[in-house]
């Protein structure tokens, strides 16, 4: 429940809330509440547009910049799903994403998978996961290849 938008919007009605007793001190002649909380969500906006323009550059920003890597993953045992693998690798570096392939007419599990991960912590997970045991299996993790396209 800690989503931008829930912060946004609580930002904009305290700030609201402020312009409002504000408006109101600095012109006490004037009797409209609705200007008042108008001026407060106009200077609610503007503050939260300037929060998000400086935030660009933080770290947030940063996961979508970094370089990825897709490690083939393969002896998964067929019960495992994409959130054990997941779990199991983080604990190495990021995961972006998991993806397990199945068999398109049965949907049951091949037993390999994809996972994607910071370039930075890929070397690392390979020799930390390759020939180790996870689920009674011996993983074996390398490189992706690139997938050939067909012309």
């Amino acid at each position: 429940m800690n989503s931008p938008l829930i912060k946004d919007v609580s930002v904009s009605i305290i700030l609201a809330i402020i312009g409002y007793f504000v408006v109101g001190q600095l012109f006490p002649e004037a009797d409209n509440p609705q200007l008042f909380l108008a001026v407060g969500l106009l200077i609610g906006g503007v503050v939260v547009s300037l929060l998000h323009l400086s935030n660009k550059g933080s770290d947030d920003s940063n996961e979508e910049t970094q370089e990825t890597t897709t490690l083939y993953v393969g002896n998964l045992a067929y019960r495992v799903n994409e959130a054990a693998v997941r779990e199991h690798f983080s604990k190495v570096g990021n995961v972006r994403s998991v993806r397990l392939m199945q068999d398109k007419r049965t949907g049951k599990k091949k037993g390999f998978g994809f996972v994607e991960v910071d370039s930075d912590d890929a070397d690392k997970m390979i020799s930390t996961y390759n020939d180790t045991q996870f689920n009674d299996r011996t993983l074996k993790v390398r490189l992706a290849k690139e997938r050939k396209t067909e012309n």
